[in-house]
């Protein structure tokens, strides 16, 4: 059912027509790479969105939008996780005596998902036309690298869920417990409303 070099070839597919390469849009072949595109798609949104909220230049009520876009797209990014989690323990008839893995396969997923706009943009960067050699040459270093730690990590992710389905390893479903949405955990937000807890 994981398969991590697909997840890659999703990420990657979709870093390059996100930035204009239609021809490199990678299909979904199951329910749940269509759960880890979105993922995915998320974390790409947040990526730009944090550019945006960086802009020196922006005005207040720009950056308050963008803020609350992270705030969205960062709830959605973790709601999938969990979904693509769910869907992954559905899936496998676990060992409850065997080892517990501290990361879920979503996370990881969701770390792959990271990593891979990473190397997108640090390839972008190694090419810059306009750029010094140096800062395109410290790129494809960090490229080079972080191509290096995908591919450990996704290793690690196949041997997770080789380990699962072999009954050496189990994993569990956990929640995130974001507050920052919820207008009844957010103290500025119940303050201002008037239904404070004690």
């Amino acid at each position: 059912m994981i398969e991590a070099g697909a997840i890659v070839e999703l990420h990657d597919g979709w870093n390059a027509a996100g930035h204009g390469d239609r021809r490199a849009v990678v299909q979904p072949k199951s329910s749940l790479e269509e759960i880890i595109l979105l993922q995915h798609q998320a974390n790409f949104d947040l990526w730009h969105e944090e550019d945006r909220a960086r802009d020196p230049d922006a005005p207040p009520a720009t950056i308050a939008a963008v803020k609350h876009s992270i705030d969205a797209l960062n709830q959605s990014r973790n709601d999938l996780v969990e979904q693509i989690d769910a869907a992954l323990y559905q899936a496998a008839a676990q060992n409850p005596t065997a080892v517990l893995h501290s990361e879920t396969p979503g996370l990881i997923i969701d770390r792959l998902s990271i990593i891979s706009l990473k190397i997108f943009h640090s390839c972008e960067e190694s090419r810059r036309r306009d750029a010094s050699e140096s800062h395109r040459l410290r790129n494809q270093e960090r490229s080079d690298l972080l191509t290096e730690q995908r591919d450990d990590l996704a290793g690690a992710l196949d041997e997770l869920w080789r380990a699962v389905l072999a009954g050496e390893r189990r994993f569990k479903l956990y929640k995130q417990m974001k507050m920052y949405n919820d207008p009844s955990l957010n103290p500025v937000l119940y303050r201002r409303a008037g239904t404070g807890h004690k």
